[in-house]
């Protein structure tokens, strides 16, 4: 008996893997050779092909598509409609399956609504993508960015919150109370989160 909830609508092939508390809602499709995590959403319409690599407790929200290629870590969110690429030159007329790039969503990272991720990048840890972003290069853990093409605005907590520094290059997460250090640009945790 599965130990994950699937839709009645949805397709989920033989030779997948789907872990425990897992959700596949409505239309939504997985391929052979899929592996999804436990306690995952993978909401209305969402397609993942085989290859792919889903952690636990991600979400993924209605109308995305991870194609061969992608990888995704612990603890994601992917809004409504994000897209992923896996070739950087795509024709019609030419196959081109040698030349998938991979992308790499680290742990705890948000990717906003309609934003698109050129393949071949990684997002960082705890990045937030803001909604419509487009990333045409790798993401620093902790990044915040926006725009098309994406650019780097600020820095975020584990918890998502803007972060605001002192004189000495340290900032609070005003919901964790989790220390950040800006050194050599690139942000660190100073003490965990609890």
């Amino acid at each position: 008996m599965d130990k994950f909830f699937q839709h009645e609508t949805s397709c989920i092939d033989d030779g997948c893997i789907i872990g425990d508390g897992s959700k596949i809602w409505h239309f939504s499709h997985v391929m052979p050779g899929a592996i999804i995590g436990q306690n995952c959403i993978l909401g209305q319409n969402v397609f993942v092909a085989g290859g792919v690599v889903i952690g636990d407790r991600v979400k993924v929200q209605n109308n995305v598509s991870l194609y061969e290629g992608v990888m995704v870590e612990d603890d994601v969110f992917l809004g409504p409609s994000c897209v992923f690429t896996n070739v950087i030159n795509p024709r019609g007329f030419i196959e081109r399956k040698s030349e998938y790039r991979k992308t790499l969503v680290k742990k705890g990272a948000s990717v906003g609504a309609n934003a698109t991720i050129i393949c071949g990048n990684t997002l960082g840890m705890y990045c937030l993508i803001g909604a419509g972003a487009v990333i045409t290069k790798d993401v620093k853990d902790f990044a915040l960015v926006v725009g098309n093409p994406g650019r780097q605005v600020g820095w975020v907590s584990a918890y998502g919150h803007q972060l605001t520094f002192d004189e000495h290059k340290v900032a609070i997460c005003p919901q964790s109370g989790v220390r950040y250090i800006l050194e050599d640009n690139a942000l660190h945790m100073v003490n965990e989160i609890k």
